[in-house]
């Protein structure tokens, strides 16, 4: 059974570095969660690291200004790892594609410097990939099936720049780029995707979080912090990494009964996943 604890401040001395989830965890799409910001930036006070680890499929280099808008106050990670990061190296060696680009217009930071040509054509492509859906906010994901059904025809890979399904924005759940991945994971497609909870995010993190260390760290002395159990919690189990699950984010209060966090109710969200989480808050704080 995980463990309740009160504070990230209880569990500072069990561990060197925290891997911690973005959206859900020390924001929600619209500004940041003050207390999360003050416990990372008190645990990087007390002399652990902090590296943020997001499934947003972008490179990292435009997160400090979006975390700046939104309220974040400088002292609270020491890096940032993105689900874009790790899939740019997949893109990379599938250069020059050419590549069908399924989602908005507005991603292409993603795709930028990669040598990769665009095509509209699914026959004339040697594989696909997304970051985000057309139309994050409607009832139900944009109909990608047509265009789905010819590339898993044609056997075409689907690179997914963003495991996540859903995330929250305030109140409202957004879809995210994993929930069109999987409709084409049904359809016998194949599916790659390097962010959470899949091995080179998590491999990027360490690396990055020992060159700040300078020294290597072992795995009991990490702990993720997260609050998707598919990606953020499922990532850590299989990372074999300690992991703190938050229940509200994408969750709301649906793991809460009279506004106190229910273990039944955790528990049964983790179970669903198959997924093991030695740690359980609320809010980080």
């Amino acid at each position: 059974m995980p463990q309740f604890p009160d504070s990230l401040d209880s569990l500072a001395d069990r561990y060197d570095a925290v891997l911690c989830d973005i959206w859900g965890v020390l924001h929600n799409g619209r500004g940041v969660f003050p207390e999360a910001a003050q416990a990372l930036m008190r645990y990087r006070e007390s002399g652990g690291i902090v590296a943020l680890v997001s499934n947003v499929p972008k490179p990292r280099d435009p997160i400090p200004a979006q975390l700046l808008r939104l309220g974040c106050p400088p002292g609270v990670y020491d890096a940032i790892v993105t689900s874009g990061d790790a899939i740019r190296a997949e893109l990379s060696e599938r250069s020059p594609g050419p590549m069908l680009k399924l989602g908005p217009p507005d991603d292409d930071i993603l795709w930028q410097g990669l040598g990769l040509e665009l095509t509209d054509d699914v026959e004339e492509a040697a594989f696909l990939a997304m970051a985000g859906v057309d139309d994050p906010f409607s009832e139900k994901p944009f109909d990608y099936a047509e265009i789905l059904e010819a590339a898993a025809g044609n056997d075409l890979e689907f690179l997914c720049a963003n495991p996540d399904l859903v995330v929250r924005m305030g109140e409202r759940l957004m879809w995210c780029a994993g929930t069109i991945a999987a409709q084409y994971a049904k359809l016998g497609g194949r599916v790659i995707m390097a962010g959470k909870p899949h091995p080179a995010i998590y491999r990027l993190a360490l690396e990055e979080i020992e060159n700040l260390a300078g020294r290597p760290i072992e795995r009991r002395r990490l702990l993720a912090i997260g609050d998707g159990v598919g990606t953020d919690i499922k990532g850590a189990n299989h990372a074999d990494i300690d992991c703190l699950f938050i229940a509200s984010g994408m969750h709301g209060e649906a793991l809460t009964t009279d506004g106190l966090l229910d273990s039944a109710k955790v528990s049964a969200a983790l179970a669903a996943k198959d997924a093991r989480a030695d740690h359980v808050m609320g809010i980080l704080q």
